[in-house]
């Protein structure tokens, strides 16, 4: 049996466009602006967290954002990356983490579920950068 025009590798790729978004990853704390329609009304709604994890396929790509609400409740969202409802997202720090998938903070919680920050300082006397780790606040 002959394939047919679409495999899966170009099923994939359809609908897939630079969204011109920051490069970020798991461990990086972003900021979300999403449309939100409510009757006949569009707002944009901010949903600010750090990336626990991040689902590569093709158009179907995904990223789930962790954040503490009111009273110490975690909410966590999964957004499309190519969808058209999500509209910008903003890197606000970057972490320093040595897994894909950063589950184990479900079960943490106050100090402990917090993510050490990737710092880049300027080395004196030269345009080098250097990464050193601290532990966000």
């Amino acid at each position: 049996m002959k394939a047919q025009k679409y495999t899966k590798e170009t099923i994939c790729t359809v609908g897939v466009q630079d969204k011109k978004f920051p490069e970020f990853f798991v461990g990086d704390t972003i900021v979300v602006s999403q449309r939100i329609k409510e009757g006949d009304k569009e707002r944009i709604q901010l949903f600010e967290g750090d990336v626990i994890a991040m689902k590569k396929r093709g158009a179907a790509t995904t990223f789930t954002v962790r954040k503490i609400g009111a009273h110490g409740i975690a909410v966590e969202r999964i957004f499309p990356y190519y969808s058209p409802l999500v509209k910008a997202v903003e890197l606000v720090k970057s972490g320093d983490v040595r897994r894909a998938k950063l589950y184990y903070v479900r079960e943490r919680v106050g100090k402990a579920a917090r993510l050490k920050e990737q710092v880049k300082r300027r080395v004196e006397g030269g345009d080098q950068i250097v990464e050193a780790t601290e532990v966000q606040e």
